[in-house]
């Protein structure tokens, strides 16, 4: 990608999906990009969704497929739980630390090889007492260790040195970018950028990210391997939905909706992605569905009621009422200092109108 913006980026095409409020009146705004891809075709595309993106952590579930399809993870014996975080922008509370060192154990690996950097975790409470203990971030804290633990694994299966896991140029991670585009349907290898955990990126237009989450949702078109493991990635987390992200986070809530039948993952700088199975009862398009959305402005709160908005208009909820668990993402609460609501964040798409 350039490393400059072009005109064409600096006034974007795409429309405005969600607005900020205060005071009853709209403070900000938040324009992007949707694509949905319904039982394998490009069934709505609202603004550019062929200008090429950073996929950041979305496609962590796709980077998982070459080790779930080598056996690692039934050799080793691995639970949802750890099946899970292996796919999680995970939130560094214990329960996702433990998780990370019990599969670095079972695979005799040590913390300190993994490659990504340590940060607080992003849970508030678990931030909170790391401080008063007056403890520093380890590596395991970072929400992306579950992916590198996954990546060593592979590495040690491909019989790279596990010091150059990362490297583009390592077998590891050719075998990651084979996978990644061909569940996007796009010739390999995708260019890449760096992520970061360290780790690489991928670049893709948001098309074929929906595209490859309608794959995962549905995967009878691929090798009887590769569709086993996408099952096992949507079985885990329908299991173990705390473990993909948090308490508190979208991610876990959507998957709660469909256990089993759902993955929603987040990425960096505004990237959502979400995938839906046929059997996740809608009123309207009842196929395997594949989400994709990209805010401009990177925001997380930008996308955050776009999803719900948009799988409301999918039929996606019994009675088209919005679940209770959701419902605070639909419209994100903006409060002042005195803890008084004065504004929300909600979306404005016209679905009706691409």
């Amino acid at each position: 990608m350039p490393s400059e913006l072009s005109p064409l980026q600096v006034s974007s095409p795409n429309p405005i999906l969600s607005v900020a409020t205060r005071s009853g009146r709209v403070e900000s705004w938040h324009r992007g990009a949707v694509a949905v891809f319904h039982d394998g075709a490009l069934a709505l595309s609202l603004g550019d969704t062929e200008l090429p993106t950073f996929a950041r952590s979305a496609v962590k579930p796709l980077q998982a497929l070459p080790l779930i399809e080598r056996g690692v993870p039934q050799r080793l014996g691995l639970p949802a739980e750890e099946l899970a975080v292996l796919c999680a922008s995970h939130d560094g509370t214990e329960a996702h630390v433990a998780a990370v060192r019990s599969f670095l154990a079972r695979g005799g690996l040590s913390e300190e090889l993994l490659g990504c950097g340590p940060h607080a975790p992003f849970a508030k409470a678990s931030r909170l007492q790391m401080l008063s203990r007056g403890d520093k971030p380890l590596k395991v804290h970072n929400n992306c260790s579950g992916k590198h633990t996954g990546f060593l694994l592979l590495a040690g299966e491909c019989g790279d040195e596990l010091a150059n896991y990362l490297s583009p140029d390592s077998a590891t991670q050719k075998i990651v970018n084979e996978a990644v585009s061909e569940m996007a349907g796009l010739p390999a290898p995708l260019p890449t950028g760096l992520d970061g955990c360290g780790a690489p990126t991928f670049v893709m237009s948001l098309s074929a990210l929906a595209r490859a989450f309608c794959q995962l949702a549905n995967p009878d078109g691929v090798s009887a391997v590769r569709a086993a493991a996408c099952r096992s990635i949507f079985e885990a987390v329908g299991q173990a939905p705390v473990l993909l992200a948090g308490e508190q986070r979208l991610c876990t809530a959507l998957v709660r909706t469909w256990p089993g039948k759902s993955f929603a993952k987040n990425g960096a700088e505004g990237v959502y992605v979400l995938s839906l199975s046929p059997d996740a009862k809608r009123s309207r398009w009842p196929g395997a569905l594949g989400i994709a959305i990209k805010i401009d402005d990177g925001a997380e709160r930008g996308y955050q009621p776009v999803v719900i908005d948009l799988l409301q208009w999918l039929g996606a909820f019994q009675g088209d009422a919005v679940p209770e668990p959701l419902s605070r993402f639909a419209n994100v609460p903006i409060h002042n200092t005195q803890k008084l609501l004065v504004g929300d964040v909600h979306s404005v798409a016209e679905w009706g109108k691409q």
